[in-house]
């Protein structure tokens, strides 16, 4: 009787099985059950659906246990468990050990992405993902993609005119110098573009009542977005499209907060007046081109991650009057998206009016056709395998911009220059066709590649593709042909040591291009004149092959390596093959 008794002070038993790493989705599986007498059974399994849901299983009332004969589980559940408290000790720590470990090993990004998934069935959540595409042309590269369009200047003019004046070219009074400035759903969008020969990477959106599509280069360095638009248009390229034709009802009035935040660096006495009618606009990018217009507001068109179709006002520029080396873009797509942080960008409107979280992400192909696909929400993010590192917060610059603390060509460190070199600014722009490094650390890549010319590589100053191209003795068809010859190039985030920083690496493939005369170039530029030089700027170059995010929400940038066809949840990108590719 004293065994007997000594058996009976375990009153109940929780087992819990985890779902497999594989799918957690499957949730967990409690089972739980009470004893009261020499022989116990446990009740049928509760099966969940989350692993965050509450289980009322944890305590079942005590019930009357039925014939030995009916349950085929009486041995093993009550005479080899409870007949031994030592192993009954002992399989529950290790069942708490398992649980332990198991929920160690989720990252952070797969626990957030679950409890996004929560949210999501509770608010009908959508997502948008764009393709992004490319176009072929003739010719050199063009010079706009030596100069990085970083830094643009937004001008503004006081206008004060009559009600029924038109919207058309004015003289611009050029006063300061300033780049313009939830509820989750997401988009997707297909890319084409490519870095040489053309320097860009675009996608489509559509705009008006009915929709037309409009061709735009994608650009996360970029705050306003734009079109050419027939107002009447005083300069504008060929396009890709037919021109958009704003109506009166479409002009953006001055007084509205995006127009505030356009021209937010004016004197705070410009055009209160009534007579303002309009809100004007010039953003002049770093290669001396620029584009001039007014701010217009219409119906945008976006195709949900489930099939559906919705559509939201959305404030864009009305642009009559580009000029400069950007005409030569203009010629294939009809704008610039912009993607910025900035509260006037498209991903910023579409928060601000819940459509969805504020999160962007980009994935270019390491093909030299170029293409992608780019989305637009948090619905797309990956479970698992995202490197994150914070995002610099300042209201003074809208780019996308993290701390690098180390540097290396191969195993050779190079000096990210200056006083402040242990937190050297990088920025993520997609607008960029190229990267660009502080002087000093240019000048030392540049030094150490000087080796290459000890294997058979020598400098040919006669292609101007790029500052720095090398021939062979033998065609070289391809960057794979001299890969071995060159070394990786990696950044260091987060912190010194290597246990816990973050590293985003630079393969040949993303820092060299074939050029017209079949000779390797140098696809990192000095950046000794963009930001002051104290800025390295990552471009699509360096960008391609691997899924880049921008997490407006929780401030980081993250990035995974991918061959970027298509995100693991989408089957095919929304006309990914509908749209044309363009010989010159």
């Amino acid at each position: 009787m004293e065994s007997d008794d000594e058996s009976h002070q375990i009153t109940g038993v929780v087992i819990i099985s985890l779902p497999p790493p594989d799918n957690p989705s499957l949730g967990k599986t409690i089972t739980a059950f009470a004893l009261t007498g020499n022989d116990y059974y446990p009740p049928q399994p509760h099966q969940t659906g989350q692993q965050t849901q509450t289980h009322q299983e944890n305590h079942l009332p005590i019930q009357s246990p039925p014939p030995p004969q009916t349950h085929p589980y009486q041995f093993s559940s009550s005479r080899f468990f409870f007949g031994n408290p030592r192993k009954l000790l002992s399989f529950l720590c290790i069942s708490l050990l398992a649980v332990i470990s198991y929920r160690s090993l989720l990252s952070s990004t797969l626990l957030q992405e679950l409890r996004n998934s929560n949210d999501d069935d509770d608010r009908g959540v959508k997502s948008f993902i764009f393709p992004v595409y490319h176009k072929f042309s003739t010719g050199e590269i063009s010079k706009r993609d030596l100069e990085h369009r970083l830094q643009r200047l937004v001008y503004k003019e006081n206008l004060a005119e009559a009600s029924d004046a038109v919207i058309g070219p004015r003289q611009i009074n050029k006063l300061s110098s300033s780049s313009a400035a939830s509820v989750e759903s997401s988009s997707i969008f297909p890319v084409r573009g490519n870095v040489y020969p053309d320097g860009l990477y675009f996608t489509y959106v559509l705009v008006g009542n009915p929709p037309r599509p409009y061709y735009v280069d994608i650009d996360t360095g970029s705050d306003l977005t734009w079109i050419q638009c027939d107002a009447p248009c005083a300069s504008c390229a060929k396009g890709a499209n037919a021109l958009y034709k704003p109506r009166r009802g479409n002009l953006v009035p001055s007084k509205d907060l995006l127009c505030m935040e356009v021209q937010r660096s004016l004197k705070s006495g410009y055009c209160e007046t009534e007579t303002c009618q309009q809100c004007d606009y010039e953003i002049d990018y770093a290669d001396h081109s620029s584009s001039m217009g007014v701010l217009a507001r219409d119906e945008l068109h976006l195709t949900t991650s489930n099939g559906s179709l919705t559509k939201s006002d959305f404030i864009f520029g009305c642009a009559y009057d580009q000029q400069g080396l950007l005409l030569n873009t203009l010629a294939k797509t009809d704008g610039i998206l912009g993607l910025s942080k900035a509260r006037v960008s498209l991903p910023s409107q579409l928060a601000t009016r819940g459509i969805i979280n504020n999160v962007v992400g980009h994935c270019l192909t390491t093909d030299v056709s170029g293409g992608g696909y780019m989305f637009l929400g948090d619905e797309y993010l990956p479970r698992w395998g995202m490197a994150w590192v914070p995002m610099f917060d300042s209201s003074s610059m809208e780019f996308y911009s993290t701390g690098v603390t180390k540097l290396n060509y191969g195993k050779l460190p190079l000096s990210l220059g200056g006083p402040d070199s242990s937190a050297r600014r990088v920025v993520f722009d997609s607008g960029s066709s190229y990267t660009y490094l502080t002087k000093e650390s240019y000048s030392e890549l540049v030094a150490s590649l000087e080796e290459v010319s000890r294997m058979e590589l020598i400098q040919d100053t006669s292609d101007q593709t790029l500052p720095l191209c090398w021939r062979a003795p033998f065609p070289i068809r391809s960057v794979a042909d001299v890969k071995h010859i060159f070394k990786t190039i990696t950044f260091q985030f987060g912190s010194k040591w290597l246990i816990i920083s973050k590293k985003f690496q630079i393969p040949p493939e993303g820092y060299l291009i074939i050029s017209n005369k079949g000779n390797v170039c140098l696809g990192i530029l000095d950046g000794s004149k963009v930001h002051g030089g104290s800025t390295i700027i990552l471009g699509d170059i360096s960008l391609r092959g691997q899924l880049v995010v921008y997490d407006n929400v929780n401030k980081r940038i993250g990035w995974a390596p991918s061959d970027c066809a298509k995100p693991a949840r989408v089957k095919s990108l929304p006309l990914s093959d509908g749209l044309p590719y363009f010989e010159g």
